[in-house]
């Protein structure tokens, strides 16, 4: 695997400890107040239920652009960030816009917060795209975080949703651990039986409360995705839905977001070559194989493409039995 140059990206899980610690001391008590209350306002506006066609429909008829975003840090600097937007065309997962820029996150993070630092630069990504080209508009969002599986149930899926009025899902690849959710023995057997693509368990919280569902995204798999109810989506509809936006375990419209952001990162740090990988203890998606640039890697005509997309449905479908079943 190629070493990340230097000052080139960082995974969230390795910064999100540095900036904790240095939100620590710089937190007022006033803004955390502050936030708890927004948020506690924004919340009231969730919708957790299906409220487009397409959603209800066993084939996604009438969806035809997902959307996904990403926010990448360049190494060792918690200020300096590219945001991410890209479009992709459904079922066909080809990128049919994409838009990044280099933002500088003041913010200070703190866990369980995270939308304060990263969705105002996300929302402005969407509102640009609505004004240039409204046609390309995403018809859902996917987001590299958590909806309702949050400590308050209000992550940056559902912030960025309820900002956008868009559906949003929360795509999340470490299971936060709220609500009596724990990743111990009992969890990790869980995992362990699940055998193919499409496969799925709740996440249900010591309250009582189903918060997400645990994924197999692809038979390849050996971790779950996190998958949790951002904005006016059912969790049934979400999950079935990332099924078949999976030729990975990573969900085109998320991993394409990240390439994009890392490779806008490295462009404009003038570093040569790809992107380098985000680290591996963030549990970060590669980059696309060279001689992929996302745009153009496997178009309808070939048989491999043809394959994921038969195999894409096949998930769609398993998961869709077992959500039933429940």
């Amino acid at each position: 695997m190629r070493e990340s140059p230097p000052e080139m990206t960082c995974g969230r899980g390795a910064r999100d400890g540095a900036m904790a610690q240095e939100a620590a001391g710089s937190m007022s008590e006033e803004t955390l107040s502050l936030w708890k209350r927004e948020q506690a306002r924004l919340k009231a506006r969730v919708v957790d239920r299906d409220t487009e066609a397409w959603q209800r429909d066993p084939a996604f008829s009438g969806l035809r652009r997902v959307g996904g975003v990403d926010v990448s840090f360049v190494k060792g600097d918690s200020v300096r960030a590219c945001a991410s937007l890209v479009v992709l065309s459904y079922p066909e997962l080809e990128v049919v816009y994409e838009e990044s820029r280099m933002v500088s996150l003041t913010a200070p993070y703190v866990s369980g917060f995270l939308a304060f630092r990263e969705v105002p630069f996300l929302l402005e990504l969407v509102r640009q795209l609505q004004e240039k080209e409204p046609d390309l508009m995403p018809q859902v969002l996917l987001v590299d975080g958590n909806g309702v599986l949050h400590h308050r149930g209000f992550g940056m899926a559902c912030h960025l949703g309820v900002l956008t009025d868009l559906p949003c899902i929360g795509v999340a690849k470490k299971l936060l651990q709220v609500d009596g959710l724990e990743n111990n023995a009992l969890h990790k057997e869980k995992i362990r039986l699940m055998r193919a693509g499409g496969d799925s368990f709740p996440l249900l919280g010591g309250s009582g409360t189903v918060l997400g569902m645990a994924l197999k995204s692809h038979n390849r798999s050996t971790r779950p995705l996190y998958v949790s109810v951002g904005h006016k989506i059912s969790l049934e509809a979400a999950v079935r839905l990332i099924c078949c936006c999976c030729k990975s375990r990573i969900p085109e419209p998320v991993r394409k977001a990240d390439f994009c952001s890392r490779e806008h990162i490295r462009k404009a740090l003038g570093h040569p070559g790809p992107p380098a990988p985000r680290s591996l203890k963030a549990q970060r998606p590669k980059a696309c194989p060279r001689g992929d640039s996302g745009e153009s890697a496997g178009r309808a005509s070939s048989p491999h493409r043809q394959a994921d997309r038969t195999a894409s449905w096949g998930r769609c479908s398993a998961a869709q039995r077992q959500l039933r079943q429940r």
